[in-house]
């Protein structure tokens, strides 16, 4: 690399920069001549895996034109309107939700609706004391007059979809309201959704989540921006587009019609929400979105619950997609829906395809200490700014519109939500590949807490799941991601260690937020037991 030592002046007769650009490329093209077979085993699936990745990163892009070419054209107020409002049935599906119950029920039949022409059907498929606790809860709201009604299955057959089915063979409504266990249901919900149903071709009304929790600590407001970018930018996009969206399996209502006419609730995946949701469309059902109807939820507050949520999304997704698919490259649909519809479904194809960057990027690293500038400059940076800077740029443009004056506040909350998204990289590329493979496992809940409520936190240790391996797993590959971290230190690759202190971050923070939060609920446990045998033997 002469071109750093000689003297400044005229060399040959030629401009110093004309010599200097020569120099950079001779040397870029002879550092990748010197290449063996073995390094281009290494740099072709690298690149491959990068390319992949880039275009979901454009996509993000094209997502985000589609907000702001489309942000004002949801309809706030329906055009047309029930003369006489029509029977609703609101279903509440729960299993083992002990701590939101009360919650649920003392706000569901606050709701604003007449009635006579009101049903709610509490789908209990509890095996702990949830459901003696609900079913008597159900009988006193009952007798106090609210139409109101239990059904408790003594089996999970079919998980959620399963007792929605159940549910909506007996229902009397027209309409079906969804709720999860978690969420508080407002008491105008009703009326300000269920005219938009007075068009016949309507088959779905969704609204916007918003979060009781949102600061309750780091890992809700990353989670808080994460489904901001969903519920802000990807459902305006897709909505105000003409292009096929998805109903989110609560805070919506569905024309039992459209349901019936769809096949039904199935449970053959994981997000029985999105299959139905395609299902329906397809047969040429309208779904409307009213982003300023806000419905609040609960957000998992420990990575356990965040990861376990992500994992069911993610799996049940992918299946999706191996599901319908086929389906709809056949069915007679615009290519740009047709197309839509490949990138919503497969998104998470991403997980795996980062363990594979992961597992390559060290010995890449090394590969391409030997290579010239240039190169690195005209691969690298395009491929950076389509897979990574996207990111950023998606969900700054949601808090933008969400919180125009204080959005900046999220540019600080950018490296935790990346980190959240590296904490995702091994359960979810493992859900992906059982989904790939046809692997089936059960519908698994995430803990809700009712966090603010009377001690109910402390409660909360006897639903966590056994956290396994994954956090061993975890530590491993932050501690490969601090080993590249030293490399490019010691190869004066500086501009790459932010980039991989991410991945550090990410990895540990998953690892050590599980194991500490598995030991303090095991210390917990060992104190109330520890009380119990005192208490017996006083």
């Amino acid at each position: 690399m002469n071109y750093f030592v000689q003297p400044l002046g005229l060399l040959n007769n030629k401009p110093i920069l004309e010599q200097m650009k020569v120099a950079l490329f001779d040397d870029t093209f002879a550092g990748i001549h010197r290449l063996a077979w073995f390094d281009y085993s290494l740099l072709v699936p690298y690149f491959a895996v990068l390319i992949v990745l880039s275009f979901y990163g454009l996509h993000r892009y094209e997502m985000i034109r589609a907000f702001y070419k489309n942000r004002h054209k949801l309809a706030v107020d329906p055009s047309i309107k029930f003369a006489e409002l029509p029977a609703v049935t609101i279903q509440l599906p729960m299993y083992n939700e002990r701590f939101v119950v009360e919650r649920l029920l003392e706000e569901v039949v606050k709701i604003d609706y007449p009635r006579h022409l009101l049903q709610i059907q509490v789908l209990d498929d509890s095996t702990d004391e949830t459901h003696p606790f609900t079913e008597r809860l159900v009988a006193e709201y009952r007798a106090a007059g609210h139409p109101i009604e239990y059904i408790h299955r003594t089996n999970r057959h079919g998980y959620k979809a399963g007792a929605l089915q159940e549910g909506l063979e007996i229902a009397t409504g027209d309409f079906v309201a969804v709720f999860d266990a978690d969420f508080l249901i407002p008491r105008d919900f009703l009326m300000r959704t269920i005219h938009n149903f007075a068009d016949p071709k309507v088959g779905v009304v969704q609204t916007r989540w918003t979060y009781l929790n949102s600061h309750y600590n780091l890992l809700t407001e990353v989670q808080t921006m994460l489904l901001d970018g969903h519920f802000v930018l990807e459902h305006v996009a897709r909505a105000g587009s003409g292009l096929f969206f998805n109903f989110n399996g609560t805070a919506g209502i569905l024309r039992k019609a459209m349901i019936q006419d769809a096949g039904g609730w199935q449970h053959d995946t994981l997000t029985e929400d999105s299959d139905l949701s395609y299902r329906a469309q397809v047969k040429g059902w309208k779904f409307i979105y009213c982003p300023d109807v806000e419905c609040l939820s609960e957000l998992p507050v420990d990575m356990h619950g965040f990861q376990v949520q992500q994992t069911r999304w993610s799996k049940g997704l992918t299946q999706c997609a191996l599901k319908l698919m086929p389906m709809l490259m056949r069915a007679d649909l615009p290519w740009r829906v047709k197309a839509e519809a490949f990138f919503h479904l497969t998104p998470n194809i991403s997980y795996p395809l980062m363990l594979i960057v992961s597992v390559l990027m060290l010995p890449v690293m090394i590969v391409r200490f030997y290579m010239g500038p240039v190169q690195m400059l005209f691969l690298d940076l395009p491929l950076i700014a389509a897979s990574f800077w996207s990111i950023s740029a998606f969900y700054l443009v949601a808090q933008r519109e969400l919180h125009p004056t204080t959005w900046k506040r999220s540019f600080w909350l950018m490296p935790a939500l990346l980190a959240a998204g590296v904490a995702l990289t091994l359960s979810n590329a493992k859900a992906v590949i059982e989904a790939l493979v046809g692997y089936e496992t059960g519908f698994v809940r995430t803990p809700k807490y009712a966090i603010g409520g009377d001690n109910k936190k402390a409660l909360a240790s006897k639903y966590r799941s056994r956290i396994g391996w994954l956090p061993f797993f975890e530590l491993a590959a932050g501690t490969w991601f601090l080993g590249m971290i030293a490399y490019a230190i010691d190869t004066l690759n500086i501009l790459a260690v932010p980039f991989l202190l991410i991945f550090v971050g990410g990895y540990y923070w998953a690892a050590f937020a599980k194991l500490s939060a598995d030991y303090q609920a095991r210390m917990a446990f060992q104190r109330q037991r520890k009380l119990a045998l005192e208490e017996a033997q006083n």
